[in-house]
Formats: structure tokens, sequence, C-alpha cells
């Protein structure tokens, strides 16, 4: 069973990945795509989420096609932004108050939870290692997440993600003082950056 050609162009765009809703706003049933998902001209990597039996699975990116309200957040946005060596074991992700995080925690994410007014402050974009852009929190958002939850993080992860910050060319200290108001960090990242800067 061949795959529809619309089907095909949607794959090319999108780096071999297409999801139950792309497939339906062109006339590809469900039915359609379990069908070719059986033929092995696609593989089912999670609910409503198929790629190219030649692509790779990126988790991470998967995820948040799955659930586009998570931003990725903590050892996670450290490790988008180049801000720890350590590839996360399990992703982390921030949402807000009153989403149902038991499905997130099940599909084995650590979930952070925030005021609805904050969740998206600070919000940006990044790549993973397989080139797929997702949603993250900025560099100075990171950080201050990390500071305000330093007790249930490896505080050495968070002094190295200060030092390599300190280090950074694109680093926006105004942004990062605003951000820390914002989130009352403002005393533990002064006496954080006195010891780097």
């Amino acid at each position: 069973m061949p795959l529809p050609i619309a089907l095909a162009e949607i794959l090319t765009q999108n780096d071999g990945v297409i999801t139950t809703a792309q497939a339906n706003t062109i006339g590809v049933s469900n039915e359609r795509l379990r069908l070719l998902a059986n033929a092995g001209e696609l593989d089912r990597v999670s609910h409503g989420v198929y790629i190219s039996p030649d692509e790779f699975v990126d988790k991470m990116y998967v995820a948040q096609l799955r659930r586009p309200k998570i931003i990725y957040s903590h050892e996670t946005a450290l490790f988008l932004h180049e801000l720890t060596d350590r590839d996360p074991i399990s992703y982390t992700v921030t949402v807000p108050t009153g989403y149902n995080a038991a499905r997130l925690r099940d599909d084995g994410l650590n979930v952070f939870t925030v005021k609805r007014e904050l969740h998206e402050v600070g919000m940006a974009q990044a790549k993973t290692v397989f080139g797929h852009t997702v949603t993250t929190y900025g560099l100075e958002r990171t950080i201050c997440d990390c500071i305000r939850s330093r007790n249930q993080m490896d505080i050495t992860v968070v002094t190295d993600a200060m030092k390599r910050y300190a280090k950074r060319s694109d680093k926006n200290l105004n942004t990062l003082m605003e951000m820390a108001e914002t989130f009352r960090v403002t005393k533990l990242l002064r006496s954080y950056m006195e010891v780097l800067l």
C-alpha cells in the first residue's frame, strides 16, 4: 500500500513525522494510517503520531506533538541550551496549574507546575539533537527556574549551568534580573552571580 502523495509531502516537510490531525486535514483517515502502519509504510511511535520507517524517533519532539502545552524546562532546557553536557534520562517539562500532570508522569516525564500567568513567560524555541524545533524556556528563565528548584536538582548541574551562562556571549543580564524579580529569586541569583562574575 503506497503512501498518498499529500501524506508523503507532509512527511517530507516535517522531517518524517505526521500526526493523525495533520493526516485527517488532507483526507487520510485514522483507519488508513493504521493500515499504512501495518503495511510497514509508517511507524506508529505514540498515540496519534507516526513517522517514516527510516526516521529515528525524536522522543522530545513526539512528546511535544502529543501535548503542545508542555514547555521543556530545568535540566532538559539546560541541555537544549548547551548549559549542561548531561543528556537528560527523563525529560523535565513545565505545565500550567490545573493541567492533568498525572498522564505526563505516567509517560515518564518530570513535571513542574506554575501559575497560568507565568507559564509562557520566557518561552523560546530550541532544536533537539535530531534537528526538530521544540518549545522550551529561554536562557534567563531556565536559570531562574533552576535556582528556584535547586533543592530538587543536582546542585553541581545548577552551578555548572551558572558558570556556563556567565561565559555566554548571548546572555542578557537585564532580562535575567527581570526574570529573577518575576520568579522571586533575586537574592539567590545575586549570590550566585557575585561568585561567578
